[in-house]
């Protein structure tokens, strides 16, 4: 079974997490090591278009996940980002989390990392040439995996 992501279908060895209504992934394309996402099962546009059950299961599945991927990754702060809308930089019409592990110098200006975001997903910098490959996103995913389990 796949997991639906806007205009992508998913596959489940690349899903790390998944609850009654949401699932973790790791990224194709990570901005840093550990960039993950979170997201709804049902797929919405829209973070206003989540149920108040979708929200709280969203944000509790981040900080879980986030607490992991600091950890794992040896960060040492977290940036959460979620663009809601194409005009704040959303490019997957379905509501998202990034999660990203931080650490000290990751980039010369701190708040670089929302250049980066920003340009992560546009088509002329989105495509396979780029992506990191099935095996390696797996092989991440089965070790996050491994967190949850218990």
């Amino acid at each position: 079974m796949s997991f639906r992501f806007g205009q992508h279908l998913i596959k489940p060895s690349v899903v790390f997490l998944k609850t009654e209504l949401s699932f973790a992934l790791v990224n194709r394309k990570p901005v840093v090591p550990g960039h993950v996402l979170v997201c709804p099962l049902r797929p919405v546009e829209r973070f206003r278009d989540l149920r108040p059950d979708e929200v709280a299961d969203l944000f509790q599945v981040t900080q879980r996940v986030g607490t992991v991927v600091e950890k794992h990754f040896q960060g040492t702060s977290i940036t959460f980002s979620m663009q809601d809308g194409p005009e704040a930089g959303q490019t997957v019409k379905h509501v998202h989390v990034h999660i990203l592990p931080r650490k000290s110098g990751d980039f010369r200006r701190n708040d670089n990392i929302y250049d980066e975001l920003q340009k992560h997903d546009r088509e002329e910098e989105d495509s396979p040439a780029f992506w990191r490959s099935e095996e390696e996103m797996a092989a991440e995913a089965e070790v996050l995996r491994a967190y949850f389990q218990a």
